[in-house]
């Protein structure tokens, strides 16, 4: 299978550079969220245009790198950037990251993204931790089923890990900082949502809007790798009533790193704890 031999071939590309280094926890840097990636410790970057049958990304804020160095005293693989659906990429390749952190030997599986606040009670800067999500973007597992990564008919039960959310509160509350919980919803983009589609998000369940991260988190439970998912809320929906208010790309990286310093403590807090 043609995704197959990608997948190992990529993954056999990053094993030799990373010379005996095994990480055990991957992590997905979202719009802004770089500056974890500066806590990292004597890191080797492996940019995704070297890597065989990569995807490059495009994105505001996404550098495009594999990241491999200590983080909290554990070996960690970060992506500097993620790939998106809709820079124009097919999802077997949106999620390929997954998959090759998957065959290096990842444990867990950690996901942040800047996200729109559809819950009024938001504010910009706010840390959510996603507790479960609403999947509108294509399923990364539609197509023939990759026996070895997973089953058919994955559970999707618990797509966050419970334990995991438990030990981010338990440290969020020694540091005082302080947390949202709730549901997160993936649409496509690239354009940022109406102040209808704002209120229709609301109404189905959603907490945070965003174009990115269920794939990932798809992907890594069919491997039943646990996931820990945080959005850092750019923008609110409530915004939208000022007739003046524009929503923009470069200010939302801007607010995601006003963010970023709260997000990577408890990060690297977790991580240690592993």
């Amino acid at each position: 299978m043609e995704i197959l031999e990608t997948i190992y071939a990529a993954s056999d590309y990053v094993k030799r550079l990373l010379d005996g280094r095994c990480p055990t926890v991957g992590i997905v840097l979202g719009s802004g969220l770089g500056k974890l990636a500066d806590q990292i410790e004597n890191p080797l970057v492996i940019p995704y245009k070297d890597i065989p049958g990569f995807p490059v990304s495009t994105a505001i804020g996404h550098k495009g790198n594999f990241m491999v160095g200590r983080l909290g005293g554990k070996c960690v693989i970060a992506m500097q950037g993620r790939i998106h659906s809709y820079e124009g990429y097919p999802m077997a390749q949106v999620v390929l990251p997954i998959r090759v952190m998957k065959v290096i030997g990842i444990q867990y599986l950690f996901v942040s993204n800047a996200a729109g606040g559809t819950n009024l009670g938001y504010h910009v800067g706010d840390l959510m931790i996603i507790r479960d999500h609403i999947n509108l973007l294509p399923n990364p597992l539609i197509g023939p089923n990759l026996d070895d990564f997973g089953p058919r008919f994955p559970d999707m039960t618990r797509p966050y890990d419970p334990a995991l959310i438990r030990q981010a509160e338990a440290i969020a509350a020694e540091e005082g900082i302080a947390l949202r919980k709730g549901v997160y919803v993936a649409c496509t983009g690239p354009c940022y949502e109406t102040p209808a589609e704002y209120r229709y998000f609301r109404l189905i369940g959603a907490d945070a809007v965003g174009m990115s991260t269920t794939p990932e988190v798809i992907v890594a439970r069919h491997s039943s790798i646990p996931v820990f998912g945080m959005s850092v809320i750019t923008d609110v929906a409530h915004a939208t009533d000022n007739e003046d208010y524009v929503t923009d790309g470069e200010a939302i990286v801007a607010a995601a790193d006003a963010a970023a310093d709260r997000m990577t403590l408890l990060f690297r807090r977790m991580v240690g704890q592993l």
